[in-house]
């Protein structure tokens, strides 16, 4: 199993062919006063399964906060449809858009992907102090 892609961004979507539009990466936001709330962002993460996973798998998914505390959790499935080893390997794109989310604190935050017994590093976001307004 494989984190194969984590990113925050303005916009997310895939297309019927397969391929993603992600628009807007970002890892660093800036707000003029804490705590300070995103309206909207968009948790793109993308797994690559072995050829053996098959069946649904429970995740969840945590915005750490500075010191390590979850300020925001999502939990939920995914099922992966078994391959041959002749096919490519089943892959789960999650797009999760996340609204009105709260940072109490300036610093450093961090994603954490909790999936098959494993935690996985996802996407870091720096939350800066501006007089500027907070921007995605």
């Amino acid at each position: 199993m494989l984190l194969q892609l984590a990113l925050l961004c303005d916009q997310a979507a895939a297309n019927p062919d397969g391929k993603l539009d992600v628009h807007g990466i970002f890892n660093d936001l800036y707000a003029p006063g804490f705590p300070a709330k995103q309206d909207r962002m968009v948790l793109v993460l993308q797994i690559e399964w072995e050829h053996a996973d098959q069946g649904r798998y429970q995740f969840r998914v945590d915005l750490l906060d500075p010191d390590g505390n979850p300020v925001l959790s999502v939990e939920g499935h995914t099922d992966v449809d078994a391959r041959p080893v002749e096919r490519a390997p089943p892959r789960t794109r999650l797009i999760m858009p996340l609204e009105d989310v709260v940072f109490p604190v300036p610093g450093h935050y961090r994603v954490q992907v909790r999936l098959k017994g494993k935690t996985l590093p996802g996407p870091s976001l720096h939350l800066v102090s501006s007089a500027e307004p907070i921007r995605g």
